[in-house]
């Protein structure tokens, strides 16, 4: 390299290395906010407005006046795929209760799949036979995902008849506990 070279090298070096420390710390920066907005117990539910495997757009608030499970899922997702049988079963015999907080429970399925085949065909193997299975395709860059601040699977948001956060990740004996108490 040659000495006029050598400068313009170190310099072009040195502002490459400038801007990728503003983009990093940009992307903290982002991150720190994401966390920020974890939602709790006592927030309202973000609405979800995504489409079903048959193209239609289905909305979460569509479901008020009843207690809903969020439950974001994937067909991928080995301790989802577990832990649908225990939903099934709950949406069996939760279905049409009468709740201090709604009338009824349903789910509302968010697949973070990025394949329509493998989310359709998770649906059917697991006989997730509700009417609410949504997903946008984009595996954890979901919209969905982002906005509930969803960072690991499976993640459940139990919401009242208002869209009220009543508990958040619950599954097996504990969502059955809750739904239990909240029975008239």
């Amino acid at each position: 390299m040659t000495l006029l070279k050598k400068p313009f090298f170190v310099i072009a070096l040195g502002a490459i290395s400038l801007i990728g420390v503003a983009f990093a710390e940009g992307l903290y920066e982002d991150n720190k906010e994401e966390q920020r907005k974890t939602l709790n117990v006592g927030d309202t539910a973000p609405e979800i407005a995504l489409k079903n495997p048959d193209g239609e757009v289905m909305k979460l608030s569509d479901l008020r006046g009843k207690v809903v499970l969020i439950d974001f899922w994937a067909a991928w997702c080995r301790p989802c795929r577990m832990e649908n049988p225990n939903v099934v079963k709950l949406y069996k015999k939760y279905k049409d209760q009468d709740f201090k907080y709604g009338e009824g429970f349903t789910v509302y399925s968010v697949s973070l799949d990025r394949n329509k085949t493998d989310w359709v065909k998770a649906i059917e193997q697991d006989g997730l036979i509700w009417d609410n299975h949504v997903s946008d395709l984009k595996f954890w860059s979901s919209q969905a995902a982002r906005t509930y601040n969803v960072n690991s699977i499976p993640a459940t948001f139990l919401i009242d008849e208002n869209g009220v956060i009543l508990a958040r990740n619950l599954r097996g004996g504990a969502l059955e506990s809750a739904l239990s108490k909240m029975v008239k």
